[in-house]
């Protein structure tokens, strides 16, 4: 066992160990210690426990990893969060879990979970119960990329070939203190379930199951992987400049061939894939609607919208069409929803505020606009009209008012009444933009 999780991180130096105090991560980390002190004295481990606060007894089994990494000299770390207890309470904790993780990532760790052979099959059982594809059903994977601060690192889980009896035998010969956590008991968790009742049967009629599902996981991801490179250059061709795909593109597919590019398309993103459905509300009712709608697909926190015959994905921003935000110019002034940072650089087209002017940032206005290089007055839509700019855009662009007087759409165009007649005491305004769509 320890010569297989060697194999599995040895090209690493540094790790961040999942350490929930149980069975699976107590005999990890200990075998990560144990190749620490014998076969790469230059390893260094950090241990990261997660109290998810969900069980009476959540602070004595922090307690109880502390004192763990005490002893064995891992440096650790603790992280209260807080989880949304509504709908599925497995899934939120896990990507809180894995959100947690990625804060405290450094960037030059991996993280290390102690997933095995038994989670491996529970997790293919229940995409089967999902009704899930190849992708679904590929499961769990033994190495994942992990994006950390615009840099790929990797989850690694080299307990994944590993059963969950073999970690009890470890447990037993060490002589290891570990949690048993009595909420795995409560058969109102699906995985539960089928630990506790499904697969006991399976292994008792097929004792070699588990390996056999895990060869099935392998299988489809081995399919994935090759549809992904026979796609790869078609899906390039699709995706414009700004990361869209074109709809004429995809209605020359066949059905199957243009699912499979839209659930890439999606992936590419670095979002969840949807489900069958919802991928085909996103043909039926976004890719194809009328030319003159203006659709949206949720999904999370993103949108799929369609614009000049093109599928977008776009990140959800609350309305802000009646907003209007005070700027203490010149002071650099933080756009709300994560929409950038605007700075007043010297020298520029607009003219700067007088003493008596107020300057305000806002993001819609009704009445007519004279820029001023155009002839005529037009509504701000048809503005945008003319700039080609998408519908959804439209409300994230800021426009700066000193008092009432429309001034700029900053990076679009500059007003009659916000033109500076002397370029030297004129000045610019930079967007540094720092969430405007997914891609």
């Amino acid at each position: 066992m320890i010569h297989q999780v060697y194999n599995k991180i040895c090209s690493f130096k540094n790790l961040l160990v999942g350490f929930s105090g149980g069975i699976d991560s107590t005999s990890l980390l200990h075998i990560l210690l144990k190749l620490k002190n014998s076969k790469k004295p230059e390893l260094n481990i950090r241990a990261i426990h997660i109290n998810h606060g969900l069980h009476n007894k959540a602070n004595q089994w922090e307690k109880h990893c502390k004192t763990i990494c005490m002893n064995w000299k891992i440096p650790f770390i603790c992280r209260r969060v807080v989880i949304d207890q509504k709908n599925n309470i497995e899934s939120n904790a896990r990507k809180v879990r894995y959100q947690t993780y990625k804060k405290e990532l450094l960037l030059n760790e991996i993280i290390v979970t102690a997933q095995h052979l038994n989670d491996q099959s529970e997790t293919f059982i229940l995409s089967l119960k999902r009704g899930s594809g190849p992708a679904g059903l590929s499961s769990i994977h033994e190495v994942f990329p992990f994006d950390i601060q615009n840099k790929t690192t990797f989850i690694i889980r080299p307990l994944l070939n590993i059963m969950r009896s073999d970690l009890e035998n470890y447990i037993e010969k060490n002589n290891l203190n570990y949690i048993e956590d009595d909420s795995n008991n409560n058969i109102r968790f699906d995985r539960n379930y089928i630990r506790l009742y499904v697969m006991p049967l399976l292994h008792k009629r097929w004792p070699h199951f588990s390996k056999m599902v895990a060869r099935s996981a392998y299988l489809c991801k081995e399919q994935e992987l090759l549809i992904d490179e026979l796609l790869q250059n078609k899906l390039t061709t699709l995706m414009n400049y700004d990361g869209a795909i074109s709809i004429k593109g995809l209605l020359e597919c066949s059905p199957q061939k243009r699912n499979a590019l839209i659930r890439r398309w999606i992936k590419h993103h670095k979002i969840h894939v949807p489900s069958l459905k919802k991928l085909e509300i996103i043909w039926l009712e976004i890719a194809l609607a009328k030319q003159n709608a203006n659709p949206i697909c949720y999904l999370d926190k993103i949108e799929i919208r369609r614009y000049q015959n093109f599928l977008w994905i776009v990140n959800y921003i609350k309305n802000l069409s009646k907003k209007c935000y005070n700027w203490n110019y010149p002071d650099t002034f933080k756009l709300p929803e994560s929409l950038g940072i605007l700075e007043i650089i010297k020298y520029g087209k607009i003219r700067p505020p007088f003493c008596y002017e107020k300057v305000t940032v806002r993001f819609d206005f009704k009445n007519k606009i004279k820029i001023f290089d155009k002839i005529y007055s037009k509504k701000i839509k048809k503005i945008w009209q003319e700039y080609k700019v998408a519908p959804w855009m439209r409300n994230r662009i800021p426009l700066i008012f000193y008092n009432e007087t429309l001034i700029t759409a900053v990076n679009y165009f500059i007003t009659l009444e916000g033109i500076s007649k002397n370029k030297e005491i004129g000045i610019s305004i930079n967007w540094k933009v720092l969430k405007w769509l997914i891609i």
